[in-house]
């Protein structure tokens, strides 16, 4: 989906926290190949957020785009993740514009917070209780991805699986502090809602970015 917006709105440069290559440790595609794009800014604050470090943008200085896409050239990726914080805080359709002329596949993962801009090929949108997301960038997901952290996330789930369109899928991920309590439930509720997939932090595990 292209955003539509003026060019005095258009980032130049974005505030980079991080970047790396490694293997998606999460969702749709856990054991692909990725390059990750971690921008800096949060509203949202989840409190059991493993990157707290990421939510003040001021702490990271903005550097031009140009910059990060280059820092994607020298690796063999072919597709690129940008996450947070909360990425759609900035406008994205340059970095995604230039992303996608130089033929990678283009990933968000975001809370949905905020209004959605960039191109991307794919959208993993994780609902937060902190901050609702827009109800235009649930329905553009192509993904839904819920952190269990207790039994009434379960209704939180499916809350937001009625919103998404039918070709979403639907994933459940513990919140990594209470995983070892939270992943029998987690099964226990797929096998009676066969919809949905459980999602684990396999990075975590083998310990990889």
């Amino acid at each position: 989906m292209d955003a539509l917006v003026s060019p005095e709105h258009i980032e130049t440069h974005l505030p980079l926290m991080e970047h790396y290559y490694t293997i998606q440790g999460e969702g749709h595609f856990q054991g692909h190949a990725a390059y990750f794009i971690r921008l800096a800014g949060c509203d949202v604050h989840c409190f059991w957020c493993d990157v707290k470090e990421s939510w003040d943008a001021h702490q990271y200085t903005k550097i031009p785009i140009t910059q990060i896409i280059h820092h994607v050239a020298k690796s063999s990726a072919k597709r690129v993740v940008i996450t947070g914080g909360e990425p759609l805080l900035y406008d994205l359709t340059t970095l995604t514009t230039l992303l996608k002329k130089y033929k990678y596949r283009t990933h968000l993962e975001t809370s949905g917070a905020h209004r959605l801009s960039g191109c991307f090929d794919w959208i993993c949108v994780s609902p937060k209780k902190f901050l609702k997301p827009e109800p235009t960038v649930v329905q553009a997901a192509h993904e839904l991805k819920i952190i269990i952290h207790n039994k009434s996330d379960f209704e939180w789930a499916m809350e937001w699986a009625r919103q998404v369109s039918p070709e979403c899928l639907l994933f459940l991920q513990p919140e990594w502090s209470k995983a070892a309590q939270i992943t029998p439930m987690i099964i226990q509720f797929i096998k009676e809602n066969t919809q949905w997939v459980l999602s684990l932090q396999m990075h975590k595990y083998i310990d990889i970015p």
